[in-house]
């Protein structure tokens, strides 16, 4: 790539950490930086541009893929962020049982509201399926997942950007119980005699096998991520002559992107905004999750390459309104936290 690594990745190893930060930041200007040497991981140091990376020839085909996807994204969590439950229509329905008038308007409220939650869970799956390109791309050999993540940037800022709306979306929905209150009346009135004069065209959209399909995803208290925990441990599974390593490698290195990122002063000082700090805290958690479902061993293990420690500390400095979900979404959606082999002090860090 052309982006200005050449002169910020070769350096000797004697040079002052001071000198070889003003070199890059005359080159690199206000671009988003991040140095992957950690005590965990002596490989190759690299920056990752999460802002400016642009696709070379050899990325644009999965890019544009993935970008197509990624281009929706913020209309979904719009949509979501102004999403108005029938809650108040739905009391009156069932306060009132008779009164078809009432049953009918809870229903025409509650039809509208049940397309665009179909919406989000039919997002999930391009999302997948986005996840999973960028997955082989990104670990493929000859290269190591390093030298894809080094070499390929727009699609490691990509895999970023995935998981920094997943967990926005899953932070949103946490909020609105009412996605699960609507559904839930949805489902009990397609399920039950039909009422007369009631619109059940919706039907042919959301028919029983597609209902139950949306009531497992809607059910996790972190769907969208829950969505990309499966995607990621079924990549593995598919791909047998693929080395499990190149995967959790690939996630272990982006966990460490962001929490030096996050750690270090001289990089986080040059954030431009407080949201910044969220993508990566967000990118972080994300892919921890991801690690800890594919790795045998999962992330909390004393051999994972990811520190947990130091990850959590990370979470821990940022203001208490910002980490809250992220850490809960470490406490509840990993899969190894409660095993014998993660050390207290990890567990007692996330209490």
């Amino acid at each position: 790539m052309t982006f200005l690594l050449t002169s910020c990745v070769l350096f000797y190893p004697f040079f002052s950490l001071s000198v070889f930060s003003l070199s890059c930041r005359k080159q690199m200007g206000n671009l988003l930086k991040v140095l992957t040497c950690t005590e965990l991981d002596q490989g190759p140091n690299f920056f990752l541009d999460f802002e400016h990376a642009q696709p070379t020839d050899a990325e644009r085909e999965v890019w544009n893929q993935v970008n197509s996807v990624l281009q929706d994204s913020e209309n979904i969590l719009l949509s979501l962020q102004g999403y108005k439950g029938a809650g108040q229509e739905i009391r009156d329905a069932i306060q009132n049982p008779n009164d078809l008038l009432l049953q009918e308007r809870a229903w025409n409220s509650v039809c509208p509201l049940v397309i665009k939650l179909k919406k989000f869970y039919s997002f999930s799956l391009r999302l997948e399926e986005a996840l999973q390109s960028l997955l082989e791309s990104l670990t493929c050999p000859p290269l190591t997942p390093t030298q894809h993540l080094e070499r390929e940037q727009a699609l490691a800022k990509q895999f970023a950007e995935i998981l920094h709306f997943t967990l926005r979306f899953d932070e949103l929905k946490m909020r609105i119980p009412a996605i699960q209150n609507d559904f839930s009346y949805y489902r009990r009135t397609i399920s039950r005699n039909r009422i007369n004069n009631m619109n059940l065209d919706i039907e042919n959209e959301v028919n029983n096998e597609m209902a139950n399909r949306m009531s497992l995803f809607y059910a996790e208290a972190t769907p969208m991520l829950k969505t990309l925990s499966n995607a990621t441990t079924n990549f593995v599974t598919e791909n047998k002559t693929l080395p499990l390593e190149n995967t959790t490698d690939c996630l272990s290195t982006m966990a460490s992107v962001c929490k030096v990122m996050l750690e270090t002063p001289e990089y986080s000082s040059r954030f431009s905004s407080d949201e910044t700090l969220l993508f990566c805290m967000r990118v972080m958690v994300g892919v921890i999750i991801l690690y800890d479902h594919v790795h045998p061993n999962g992330a909390f293990n004393k051999s994972s390459k990811i520190d947990m420690k130091g990850c959590i500390k990370v979470l821990k400095d940022q203001p208490a309104d910002n980490v809250e979900g992220l850490l809960n979404a470490l406490k509840f959606t990993t899969k190894h936290l409660n095993d014998e082999s993660t050390p207290k002090n990890i567990r007692t860090m996330l209490q």
